[in-house]
């Protein structure tokens, strides 16, 4: 029997200050779609004009400025796509109260019903997840990152499309560990089957071996002494036994 599809948006948003009951309002919104743990590629992610002007110290997070935003949609405009786009998913966030928060409020100033973001979606927040994981750890989106081996050094500012790419790579490791490239691995063996063996010409040039000087055995050697000195005795230490 075939697995029902288990469709999850990793979401983000941007925002002009801390409180929307201070009249703070959604200024960018990024999501990425996983089904069944897998990238998808179709991502949502709009920037709009809030009609207000940015706080200053939102600003120094994000780095967009009113005048970026001067020209971009309001939040009614997209509001009918971006439900859609949610509709019938689980919301991946961090620190979902604030983003969830947000966009109820968003919602409440349209006053046309549409309720709020628990109507469309379930919603997971990656923050307390993290903390009931980790306890007594920094749990920020950053010490996630280091802790799983991400590379985050591309993310100098804040942006809701970019967070929400590295939050999905956080949260499939975080929730599993390694995923399938493939949708299961039955499809996996079945594209391995369908491929064809290749001989290799019998007139290819020969493979050039490039082997290491002395210099970067010395070295090779001193950075495994060193790994095997941290960790108490490495795996590379324990197979040369």
């Amino acid at each position: 029997m075939k697995k029902p599809l288990v469709r999850q948006i990793v979401l983000d948003t941007e925002t002009t200050g801390l409180n929307p009951e201070e009249g703070h309002r959604i200024i960018e919104i990024g999501c990425v779609e996983l089904i069944n743990r897998r990238l998808t590629g179709q991502h949502f992610h709009v920037y709009l004009n809030p009609d207000r002007v940015i706080d200053e110290g939102a600003i120094e997070v994000h780095g967009i400025s009113n005048e970026f935003l001067a020209d971009k949609p309001h939040f009614k405009d997209i509001v009918d796509d971006f439900v859609n786009y949610i509709r019938d998913s689980e919301l991946i966030i961090h620190n979902a109260p604030f983003d969830v928060g947000f966009i109820n409020h968003e919602f409440a100033l349209l006053n046309n019903g549409l309720g709020t973001v628990e109507k469309y979606s379930t919603v997971l927040d990656t923050l307390e997840y993290a903390r009931k994981k980790h306890p007594g750890q920094r749990n920020s989106l950053d010490a996630l990152c280091k802790r799983y081996g991400i590379d985050n050094s591309h993310r100098d500012l804040h942006g809701a499309l970019l967070d929400a790419e590295i939050l999905a790579d956080v949260f499939l490791l975080m929730t599993g560990g390694q995923t399938s490239l493939f949708a299961d691995n039955e499809q996996s063996q079945n594209n391995l089957n369908q491929q064809q063996n290749r001989k290799l010409a019998t007139d290819r040039p020969k493979l050039k071996v490039v082997t290491c000087s002395e210099e970067e055995l010395r070295l090779h050697q001193q950075r495994m002494e060193a790994i095997d000195k941290a960790s108490g005795g490495s795996v590379w230490s324990r197979l040369s036994e």
